[in-house]
């Protein structure tokens, strides 16, 4: 769920891949069917047959995953799932009521979301359609005659489709490359082009070139799907069968070419800056001017290559294959990322191996499920407002703002406190703490959509259009001073990020709802839920990745040479204790802390840092960590349930293979049971003995 690189998530919901289902809750059966009930904290749900000490994570969540199973259209089933039907549910309300009929009092924002929503609901009108709506950019495509024109069409498909802006772990999601403007690494104030890796379909290079047994089995049925896409399009089967062949072996030579995600997560690597001239020189094949011009790209004082050796690799390609490939290839790009907004053969088809092969789910989430989750995609703020105004009360964002600071107040004390920070690093993390603004709910001015046209005649035309606003959006950013009111997620999100180039947490509406927040409740559950989730992100301020910028958001040293020796000495006790295998994943699967590292660090030192501004809280007001409410629980006890609560969750096995593979997070249980084996205050709440599994003989800690 990234939302561009080297902004840190959260992830409530597992990396998905584009196309898969949204999450959702249900006690059986499909989500539609069941309501939006919220679900609220209960300590008594545990499972008092099994030790605490033992498996927390089960004894936590054993009840709830039995009365939770993953209903047939979800791959994963959390505790937030049902919020995640609740705010669907209130946008679903809001774009009905915008989608009425000629009403002369609909503002221009209710106009685009009413339409929107119409457009997507209309299954006749889309199934009469078929695959006409493609022709135009498949013939625009055929007509192209020599290699000259192939930058122009790149930037046509960038503009088209969305992602081209997006970088995430592994790649930029877009045909051939990405192209963005972006902080510069050096100078946070200024705004630069950056040109990032892509060209790939399936999640990750891994899929292309992993030789075991389930790799290959996966490859060869995209391979199949590839097939079937181009069939449905409209080509001859023999035509389908062999332009299939020709997809297949020109991602497979780009995914040769990237970088994997681990190389990825190291910033200094990315900032490869480079003149307009060395890009051209970098890859020739690739007429740079042709495509700038054709995106309206303001000049950039330098660009930001993340990966030469990826550039360098696909220009040999496009010089090595025949126009006519690369044709096939930006064919299949038109069919596949169109599919979701087309009829229905080609979203089934889609459908079985994007969510059903890849991630398990073994059938199509209901349509306004769908079209609810398009319409925040594309116009999320638009939308964003209506949910802000129902969902999101002053008192809420207030209450968030009080842990916020006490919990920064929490970091700052460890920070005085640790025993191996030197003064001198000790005094520039406190300036960096002392630097990062906290955006709770909603952004401060919101998005203007007025550009944007949107009708009721065509869904893939309403999207293609939110895309290119978006996509230019972001290119005329180059060239520019920072925006720092942008947000990167919509208002319903349930999920929360931190941007080490802005220095800033935000925390959009959708997640400060229960069971992360709630307002019914007593300081020790919301401090374990949603307080570790702040935690979580303010860390992310000085993980592995974090703590490589500083206070401005420039990827500047600020450690002294032994203080960052020492750090590394602390992050690879964490790394090598979450390189593990995970069951969940299936047989032979093995998680590569490395990884996972930079998020690990934040759910360890996340939850510490709530419980230390838990108790200075519960001080305060008279009381202590280790009183007793009427429930019979302690507040330290409410805090580690209401924290293992909060990650409750079901996962079929494809889609913790594919997360395990894709993800810089660690699944659900590893991410409660590593976390409180290496704390002492979780073995003092439960009186865990040496010896067992909650008790790690050698505690791992960073922050």
């Amino acid at each position: 769920m990234s939302i561009f690189r080297f902004s840190a998530t959260l992830s409530l919901t597992l990396w998905i891949a584009a196309g898969l289902p949204h999450n959702g809750l249900a006690q059986t059966g499909s989500a539609e069917q069941e309501g939006s009930q919220l679900q609220h904290f209960d300590p008594n749900l545990v499972d008092r047959t099994l030790d605490p000490c033992d498996d927390f994570y089960k004894y936590s969540c054993n009840k709830w995953m039995t009365a939770n199973p993953i209903p047939p259209d979800q791959v994963f089933w959390g505790s937030g799932s049902g919020l995640q039907l609740w705010n669907e549910n209130l946008l679903r309300e809001t774009l009905e009521a915008a989608a009425a009929a000629d009403d002369p009092r609909r503002s221009p924002s209710q106009q685009k979301i009413g339409d929107y929503w119409n457009a997507c609901m209309d299954e006749r009108g889309i199934e009469v359609a078929g695959v006409k709506p493609l022709k135009p950019e498949l013939e625009r495509i055929e007509a192209l005659k020599s290699k000259n024109q192939i930058a122009l069409e790149i930037a046509r498909l960038h503009q088209l489709y969305t992602g081209a802006w997006e970088q995430s772990d592994n790649q930029t999601n877009a045909p051939f490359f990405g192209f963005t403007g972006q902080q510069d690494y050096d100078d946070a104030s200024k705004v630069v082009g950056q040109f990032d890796q892509g060209g790939l379909s399936l999640p990750n290079r891994d899929y292309y070139l992993n030789t075991d047994a389930k790799s290959l089995e996966v490859l060869k049925k995209y391979r199949v799907h590839v097939q079937k896409m181009f069939a449905l399009a409209g080509e001859p089967e023999a035509q389908a069968d062999s332009d299939a062949e020709i997809v297949i072996e020109l991602e497979t030579a780009m995914a040769k070419a990237q970088k994997d995600n681990v190389w990825r997560r190291d910033p200094k690597n990315m900032n490869n800056k480079m003149s307009l001239a060395d890009v051209r020189k970098l890859a020739p094949a690739i007429d740079w001017d042709i495509y700038l011009k054709a995106v309206n790209a303001p000049a950039s004082e330098h660009y930001i290559v993340t990966s030469p050796d990826f550039f360098r690799a696909e220009s040999k390609l496009l010089e090595e294959h025949p126009l006519s490939q690369w044709q096939t290839y930006m064919r299949w790009q038109v069919i596949h990322r169109s599919a979701p907004f087309l009829n229905k053969a080609l979203v089934d088809e889609d459908f079985d191996f994007f969510n059903h092969t890849l991630a398990g789910a073994e059938q199509l989430p209901p349509r306004w499920r769908r079209c609810v989750n398009a319409a925040d995609h594309d116009l999320g703020e638009a939308l964003g407002q209506a949910y802000v105004d129902r969902a999101f009360p002053p008192e809420s964002k207030a209450r968030t703002l009080q842990m916020v600071h006490a919990i920064e107040k929490a970091l700052d004390a460890d920070i005085h406190s640790l025993d191996w920070m030197s003064p001198a690093t000790k005094e520039q993390a406190i300036v960096k703490l002392k630097g990062i603004e906290d955006i709770i709910g909603y952004p401060s001015r919101w998005r203007d959509y007025s550009s944007v046209k949107i009708t009721r005649d065509s869904y893939l035309e309403n999207a293609s259009q939110a895309s290119s606003f978006e996509f230019e959006r972001w290119v005329a950013k180059v060239g520019k001073a920072v925006d720092r009111t942008e947000w990167g997620m919509t208002p319903p999100t349930i999920n929360a990020y931190y941007s080490p180039q802005l220095n800033t947490i935000n925390f959009p509406a959708g997640i400060l709802q229960p069971p992360y927040f709630d307002p019914s409740m007593d300081d020790a559950v919301n401090y374990g839920a949603i307080g570790m989730i702040i935690g979580h992100e303010i860390i992310h301020g000085f993980d592995d990745e974090g703590r490589k910028f500083d206070a401005h958001g420039n990827l500047r040293d600020w450690w002294t040479a032994d203080d960052g020796r020492k750090y590394d000495e602390r992050g690879k006790c964490i790394s090598e204790e979450y390189t593990q295998d995970v069951p969940e994943a299936g047989p032979g699967v093995r998680q590569n802390g490395l990884l996972t590292q930079g998020e690990d660090t934040a759910d360890n030192g996340g939850v510490r840092l709530a419980l230390y501004a838990l108790g200075d809280t519960l001080k305060q007001q008279g009381k202590t960590l280790d009183d007793k409410g009427t429930d019979g629980w302690s507040y330290r006890q409410r805090f580690f349930l209401s924290f293992a609560n909060a990650w409750c969750a079901n996962i079929r096995v494809e889609i913790a293979r594919l997360a395990v593979t894709t993800d810089p997070h660690s699944l659900s249980s590893f991410r409660i049971n590593n976390v409180v084996s290496n704390l002492p205050e979780f073995q003092q709440a439960f009186g865990c003995k040496a010896g067992q599994r909650m008790l790690r003989a050698n505690a791992c800690r960073v922050w």
